[in-house]
């Protein structure tokens, strides 16, 4: 069971956006670092273990002379082999910063000549691939930045299509040097999931058709895909296959975001009806489905996004009331 702790005071509200919370841990210096998108601009929180705020930063989109600051759709701290960095996408381009968000090393415009004048140009979708940081369009392609040891020469060296909506979200999972071996789902407002094989070049390895409702967010999890649709429902496919393993009405609203905790198989699903709901995953060794458990929900004014913490770590989660609120074990709901 997990009990509300002390919620970590925000300068503003969260932004009313899916997956707005990224949580980098630094055990070696006792902080944990939030990051959470606020309109034009980006606030990044450091705190101790008690919840103590300690320091918060602000960081702004990217602007053209003589115009309003464009909006971010999302932060998120990419955790490579060699380094992490910062990134931030908006309505303009993206930028990626050194983890503290002290340095900008790398600015990519996005191209808005293919977009028809009625649609809004935007980037959304992050995550770290090996020493690939990929990143949603608009358009529905998916770019694929190689990302050296240190220093800006960062190079985008693939553009992958698949999906012909905006792309939500993206997912990855250490494929461990196997051949042929899924590592990583993209997901688009249509439902469609591309699972695709990374490597020098990237893979489609199959395509999950949507039924006609929004995937906000998705996850990866020993080869099973997790992904939260606009109608409250998770579902969970076979990454190989494309196979439908379970189907659980999760959320009596559009889930927010989903987050795994990936050493213990629990699921974590936040959602609009201001829940956040704890789910038992494991793989049954007979029959090879997935088996699901409720194990707790931690209620919020509007529950915009979730992460888990390590193993046995708490989970942590963002309302829209200027907050992040904490979990603990061990007493009631």
């Amino acid at each position: 069971m997990f009990r509300r702790e002390r919620p970590i005071p925000l300068r503003g509200s969260a932004a009313a956006l899916c997956n707005n919370l990224s949580v980098l841990q630094l055990p070696t210096r006792n902080l944990t670092h939030f990051g959470v998108v606020h309109g034009p601009s980006t606030q990044l929180l450091s705190a101790a273990p008690e919840g103590v705020p300690l320091a918060q930063r602000q960081l702004y989109a990217k602007q053209a002379a003589g115009v309003s600051p464009p909006l971010i759709t999302q932060v998120h701290w990419c955790i490579l082999p060699f380094r992490v960095l910062l990134v931030l996408t908006s309505h303009r381009g993206i930028q990626m910063y050194e983890s503290d968000g002290s340095v900008m090393v790398y600015w990519h415009a996005l191209n808005s000549g293919d977009a028809s004048p009625v649609h809004a140009v935007f980037a959304r979708g992050i995550a770290a691939c090996g020493h690939f940081i990929c990143v949603g369009t608009w358009s529905g392609r998916v770019l694929v930045f190689d990302i050296p040891v240190k220093g800006p020469n960062i190079a985008l060296c693939e553009e992958l299509g698949g999906h012909q909506t905006p792309v939500t979200d993206i997912a990855v999972e250490p494929a461990q040097g196997q051949d042929c071996v899924a590592d990583m789902v993209t997901a688009d407002d249509s439902g469609l999931l591309c699972v695709w094989r990374s490597g020098p070049e990237f893979k489609l390895l199959t395509s999950i058709p949507g039924f006609g409702v929004p995937c906000p967010s998705v996850q990866l999890w020993q080869g099973i895909i997790a992904a939260g649709y606009g109608n409250g429902q998770v579902r969970l496919y076979e990454a190989s296959t494309g196979a439908l393993h379970v189907q659980i009405n999760a959320h009596a609203r559009a889930i927010c975001a989903l987050d795994l905790a990936p050493e213990a198989g629990k699921l974590l699903s936040a959602s609009e009806d201001t829940f956040v709901h704890i789910w038992k995953l494991s793989r049954n060794p007979e029959s090879d489905n997935i088996e699901e458990e409720s194990k707790a929900r931690i209620s919020a004014e509007i529950a915009l996004s979730c992460r888990s913490s390590p193993s046995p770590g708490p989970p942590v989660a963002t309302d829209s009331e200027r907050t992040v609120v904490c979990g603990a074990q061990g007493g009631q709901e």
